[in-house]
């Protein structure tokens, strides 16, 4: 067993001696609070902590993902409000029981806002892991099209916030082809002036790292961030060779120019702020 199998196994073996503890002993809560899972470490860390270390793990610093009000909570002026523009959920290829466990309406894998960071106007599109993984589908694809066009009719800058597995199977070519509608859409609000960020979180893969995700004037990472299309492990077993240490992380992706720079979440608003502020002119006010 190589040294990497032994920590993997390891933390695996962490992760089940505490879900045995959390379910023996009812004295592990504090005041009602969630007690959150770090994937990374295996440790639990109790929901408050973890909101006032802005979601990362004190005790290994890994990122954890955000849901869409907490993104917007760090990141945007008091006063922001959430928006959408009613896309209609659909199942295009009749996927068995797509869609049937989609109690709340409200629900899927991207969550948009419109407010400002340190009083610049702009817009806001994040996307969540708490729906299939934030995939990518005809609703995300609409609702993310539509915010483009808006910004673009205001003469607003917008930002998308990428986390997500990739294209959605359950829609098929359907789903591929969200990846040349907002595509497409970018490319018209670019060529009237549109300032588009572009922040990639972990993970950022599939179909959104190869279209949308890419395409920022700033494309900006998240400390960490895996992200590329196909994952290592299928690359790996695909050409039988060794991968190179930090292999679609961040930070090498930075070194070769893919990503402009990295940034921690603590210096995000401020960082955005700025550059919103230096493009300030391109557009008006909200």
């Amino acid at each position: 067993m190589s040294l990497k199998d032994f920590k993997k196994r390891k933390i695996l073996l962490n992760t089940i001696k505490n879900l045995s503890k959390l379910t023996k002993n009812s004295s592990f809560k504090r005041n009602n609070q969630e007690r959150i899972l770090c994937k990374a470490c295996g440790k639990f860390i109790y929901s408050d902590d973890l909101k006032n270390n802005l979601f990362i793990c004190p005790h290994c610093s890994s990122y954890l993902p955000l849901t869409g009000k907490d993104r917007f909570d760090q990141l945007l002026d008091k006063g922001y409000r959430l928006i959408d523009f009613g896309t209609k959920k659909l199942n295009p290829i009749n996927f068995p029981d797509y869609r049937k466990k989609d109690e709340d309406k409200n629900s899927e894998a991207v969550k948009l806002a419109r407010g400002k960071i340190l009083g610049n106007p702009v817009m806001v599109a994040s996307l969540v892991d708490q729906y299939m993984m934030g995939s990518l589908g005809t609703y995300v694809g609409e609702e993310i099209t539509k915010m483009i066009e808006e910004a673009e009719k205001y003469k607003l800058p917008i930002i998308i916030i990428s986390l997500s597995g990739g294209a959605r199977m359950q829609e098929g070519m359907f789903s591929l082809m969200q990846m040349a509608k907002i595509s497409s859409a970018l490319t018209s609000f670019k060529e009237k002036g549109g300032l588009y960020i572009s922040l990639l979180t972990n993970p950022t893969m599939g179909g959104v790292s190869a279209s949308f995700a890419a395409q920022g004037d700033y494309n900006i990472g998240e400390p960490g961030a895996i992200i590329g299309f196909a994952g290592p492990r299928v690359i790996k077993e695909t050409l039988h060779e060794s991968l190179p240490e930090n292999f679609q992380r961040a930070e090498k992706l930075e070194e070769f120019g893919f990503l402009d720079m990295i940034l921690e979440r603590k210096d995000q608003r401020e960082v955005l702020g700025k550059i919103l502020r230096m493009h300030r002119r391109k557009y008006g006010r909200l």
